[in-house]
């Protein structure tokens, strides 16, 4: 069992939880620090778990869910608005992994006027997007085969935690899809404020250790942010990075190991209860009862 981050085999038991009835471990690298479950015991591993699987056991339906989609929405605001603010404008050709029901991509589209594709392993969210008038893959091998352009923009929001091959596909999107002055737009849950323990989540990103995945992938990241929208407006929930290609000749340091995970994840979560407890109204924003 290797660490997804520095491929080390030395480690240790971090914590044991259950997630929707499924008993989870996750451990600890002793070498770099990434907390991340064993691909060999997790059944989301499966190549069928996000096809068949993952919106049954997540929100008991296949289909997009009014929550689902109102979070979508607000979401894909909130990261237009981040883009605006850096005056990133000319954005031509636009892909999202993880393209869920294609809100994000839909509001690119309209925003950058883009022509934009997304990849989506779920069936009936890629169906969702595609009548969206979305172009739609299965996976990330299919896109390439069907040899598409280098893209300007390569989002992946709240999918690398998801990934047993964090690297490697930080890697493809760097040489095989992204162009050499793109912007890779990621998002994950934040260790330190998030609960971020679930069946899916084969990783818990720090601060530290994504800007660590990112530099190992070969990546400079020049926008780091945390927050917590569209859920709270106090918690830091979420890590959102912007990051560009390094120039080929720039040697890839070592890893560079994370320290007092355990205390600063104690100290995130004391945090978030005193939050929750002082101003409960901000520490969780309400979502509406929308309708499909």
């Amino acid at each position: 069992m290797n660490c997804f981050l520095c491929g080390s085999g030395d480690n240790q038991e971090f914590a044991r939880v259950d997630s929707f009835g499924f008993p989870l471990v996750y451990y600890q690298c002793n070498t770099c620090g990434l907390i991340f479950q064993s691909s060999e015991e997790n059944q989301a591993i499966d190549p069928h778990f996000y096809a068949e699987t993952y919106r049954r056991i997540y929100q008991s339906s296949i289909d997009p869910t009014a929550k689902d989609l109102w979070v979508q929405g607000h979401r894909a605001f909130s990261l237009i608005s981040v883009l605006n603010t850096l005056k990133i404008a000319s954005l031509e050709h636009i892909l999202d992994i993880g393209a869920s029901s294609g809100i994000l991509l839909e509001t690119m589209r309209s925003s950058f006027e883009a022509n934009v594709i997304g990849v989506e392993p779920g069936d009936a969210y890629r169906a969702h997007a595609e009548n969206r008038g979305i172009e739609m893959y299965a996976s990330v091998e299919d896109l390439i085969g069907n040899h598409p352009p280098k893209f300007d923009l390569v989002s992946m929001i709240h999918v690398l935690e998801h990934l047993a091959d964090p690297i490697g596909m930080l890697k493809t999107i760097r040489t095989d899809l992204l162009k050499e002055n793109g912007i890779l737009m990621l998002e994950v849950p934040n260790f330190y404020t998030h609960d971020s323990y679930e069946l899916a989540h084969l990783a818990c990103y720090t601060p530290h250790t994504l800007q660590q995945a990112l530099r190992q992938a070969g990546y400079h990241v020049f926008f780091f942010h945390r927050h917590g929208f569209p859920r709270s407006e106090l918690l830091n929930l979420y890590l959102l990075v912007l990051a560009q290609p390094l120039p080929a000749e720039i040697p890839i340091p070592d890893v560079d190991p994370d320290q007092g995970v355990r205390f600063k994840r104690q100290m995130g979560l004391l945090y978030r209860r005193a939050v929750q407890k002082l101003f409960p109204h901000r520490a969780w924003l309400p979502i509406p009862d929308v309708k499909v």
